[in-house]
This record gives C-alpha cells, structure tokens and sequence, in this order.
C-alpha cells in the first residue's frame, strides 16, 4: 500500500518515505530541514503520548524526536509496504 498521508495519520509503529512538506510558511520547513528531515527518508512512529495524542514520538536516523501533531501533519509521507 502506497498511500499517500502525513506523519500524523500513521499507527504505531509504522514506517513511511518522507515524500514533502505542507508548510504555512517557509521558515517551517527550514526548521524540519535543520532537524534532519529530508525527502526520501524513512520515519517510524514509535509512541503516542496518552492525552490527546501528543507528543508523537518518531524515529529519524536512529534518532527519536518527539513532535506535535499540528508539526507531525506537515510533513507527508508514503506508507512502506514489506516490500519497500
């Protein structure tokens, strides 16, 4: 399944392809940028925090980084099949 949706819409424990950015203005996507996120790299949910969902927690690069929801729906993705 290759559909197309934002880190926010993944379950736990999910990988996808970063695929873009839906920014309200640029210096948001310069700041993903600087974190480390890029196209083309692979992120996975790893928690959900307890109340209303937030933070969510991901894996970049083996790093963890915890992100807002508001954050997390910006930056769309491509869900991996096993096959991917």
């Amino acid at each position: 399944m290759n559909t197309q949706t934002s880190i926010a819409d993944l379950a736990k424990q999910s990988l996808a392809r970063i695929t873009g950015f839906l920014v309200d203005d640029p210096h948001t996507e310069t700041r993903f940028r600087e974190i480390g996120f890029a196209e083309g790299d692979v992120v996975e949910v790893l928690h959900r925090g307890l109340f209303g969902g937030s933070p969510i927690n991901i894996r970049l690069h083996g790093t963890s980084i915890a992100m807002r929801p508001r954050e997390a729906r910006m930056i769309i993705v491509r869900r991996l099949s096993d096959k991917d």
